[in-house]
């Protein structure tokens, strides 16, 4: 009897997780859900729910379609960061409880390959970024439109994604505008 008691107090347990992960996602998605209901009605947020159920209920699946991009555009990048880390499609696809070739279809771009340099120009400024073999990361090396030159490495830093650095890199370039 030990192991059904085990077993129901593992499936307790992941009722819990995922009520709590219900009521998270909830509360995340009423602002989504209000903000794109107000946009398509034109009504004071008082009165924007008083409408017909199909309505409302239509604007809170429009309100999830957004959250169900944001969270592949997440996992996109979840799954890039582990393979700068050094994940293999097989490791993703354990996470992610598939096969490794169902990983590779994924997430296409996750694991190696992705390690050619790029430009990056803002606010009158340009970078570079590169992969770095040495420090095992993402670097940049810019200068700003005034002028300014800086490198990741100038701080002793590497990123583990293309993504980290190019956001490091134009944080330096908007500090530098003119």
């Amino acid at each position: 009897m030990g192991n059904s008691g085990e077993i129901e107090n593992a499936v307790t347990g992941q009722d819990v997780d995922r009520v709590a992960l219900d009521a998270a996602l909830l509360e995340a998605l009423n602002p989504v859900a209000a903000s794109l209901r107000a946009r398509t009605t034109g009504l004071p947020p008082d009165r924007m729910w008083a409408a017909d159920p199909v309505e409302v209920s239509l604007s809170v699946l429009a309100a999830w379609k957004v959250v169900d991009e944001e969270v592949k555009r997440l996992t996109a990048i979840a799954a890039r960061t582990a393979g700068s880390y050094g994940a293999t499609y097989e490791r993703l696809g354990a996470a992610w409880g598939i096969t490794r070739q169902g990983a590779r279809k994924k997430w296409p771009d996750a694991v190696g390959k992705r390690r050619e340099p790029s430009t990056l120009e803002l606010f009158g400024g340009r970078a570079e970024l590169s992969w770095g073999e040495v420090p095992g990361g993402w670097c940049w090396s810019g200068r700003g439109a005034d002028g300014t030159h800086s490198a990741a490495e100038d701080a002793g830093r590497s990123f583990p994604t293309k993504e980290e650095a190019a956001a490091h890199a134009g944080a330096f370039l908007k500090e530098h505008a003119e």
